[in-house]
């Protein structure tokens, strides 16, 4: 079930600069307005392209959007390509032209702070799609700290940006979004970028009044989501459990894989399969990182700080089942082991800190294990 939510407090000031008055709302300037209107696009990714869209298909009779302009950091973003086979107007950013005479700027995964000259040349500001329930996930990656973290929901925020610093302007909409479990980053953002388009149109097609009753963010509760570093993928093995780790898989897998050391060299572990257990014997005295080999399934369990995991894949110089890393690696190394050790071993990033370049940075970014 998705809630949408609404703020209440005293009207602002609009921005400085307005395009005239037509019948209809309003504003605290003395001014009316009202939709369609006029709208500069911010956006690069996929994500971004939602929104575009809609707004795209928001022109025509009842119209929500009157002009469209899009803004693009690069030749290559899906944002310009859709304007482009939608015959949208581009600007490269910064080289943005203001005669349009634009009512209000939207942003979608930019990536670039505004300046307040920029904002200042819109009558109602720039509002923000941001995939999260701010103050919750501040920052560049909130999809993936939501995953990451194990947030049991999650939401879409539309805000107004303030200058010099990220997600910290006032609230006009948010809408709950309860997170699916086993649900990968990708696949979450994927539908709030469809939950954020369309609260974005809901919100353009009452403005005037939403920027009326628009509230602050609460300072309690802020969190920040840092952009995902490769360095998240290390798995440490004595420390994760079999939840953090798979967590971590489906919030990163699809960019970073997660790794690990065997016998002095990276590994690459693909096609994560979850929480696992051993078939053969009693294994409860394993010791972290022990890695065995299940026929029956073709699977790579691996021992963590409270169970096994399962992998179908790993990578070293190339891609190797489970089946032939076990025949190629595995089976090799148990033959050579003496009797008293019952499995061969992964090893912890930070254990194996002196296999690489002097100065790189071999601290692993560790979970925070709390549930929000």
């Amino acid at each position: 079930m998705r809630v949408r939510v609404h703020s209440a407090c005293p009207p602002p000031a609009l921005a400085p600069h307005w395009r005239g008055a037509s019948p209809g709302v309003t504003c605290c300037r003395g001014l009316s307005q009202q939709p369609p209107w006029r709208v500069l696009f911010f956006g690069s990714d996929d994500f971004a392209v939602e929104s575009l869209k809609l707004l795209h298909a928001s022109r025509g009779e009842s119209a929500v959007v009157d002009l469209l302009e899009v803004v693009t950091l690069s030749s290559s973003v899906p944002v310009r390509k859709y304007a482009e086979e939608h015959k949208l107007r581009v600007h490269d950013w910064p080289d943005v032209d203001f005669s349009g005479q634009f009512d209000v700027g939207v942003v979608v995964s930019f990536g670039c702070l505004l300046q307040e000259r920029v904002i200042n040349k819109l009558p109602y500001g720039i509002l923000n799609v941001h995939p999260s329930l701010l103050p919750r996930w501040r920052g560049p990656a909130p999809v993936f700290h939501t995953v990451l973290h194990g947030d049991k929901f999650t939401g879409v925020t539309i805000m107004q940006i303030r200058p010099k610093r990220f997600d910290v302007g006032p609230i006009l909409s948010q809408e709950f979004y309860p997170v699916p479990e086993k649900i990968t980053a990708v696949e979450l953002g994927a539908s709030l970028a469809i939950v954020g388009a369309q609260l974005l149109v809901d919100t353009l097609r009452n403005l005037p009044e939403r920027i009326a009753n628009r509230r602050e963010q609460a300072k309690e509760g802020a969190t920040f989501a840092p952009k995902i570093s490769s360095s998240l993928s290390w798995l440490i093995w004595e420390e994760q459990t079999c939840e953090e780790i798979g967590r971590l898989f489906r919030a990163i897998g699809s960019r970073t894989p997660l790794r690990t050391i065997w016998m002095g060299r990276a590994i690459k572990l693909l096609d994560f399969v979850g929480e696992c257990q051993p078939f053969l014997g009693s294994h409860s005295a394993a010791v972290p990182g022990s890695v065995l080999y299940q026929k029956e399934s073709n699977t790579l369990l691996v021992r963590c700080e409270d169970g096994w995991v399962g992998f179908k894949t790993v990578k070293l110089k190339k891609r190797l089942s489970a089946a032939d890393f076990y025949n190629g690696y595995l089976h090799q190394s148990f033959l050579n082991k003496s009797p008293s050790q019952k499995s061969c071993q992964f090893q912890s990033y930070r254990q194996r800190a002196q296999h690489f370049p002097k100065g790189q940075n071999t601290k692993p970014l560790l979970l925070n294990t709390g549930v929000h």
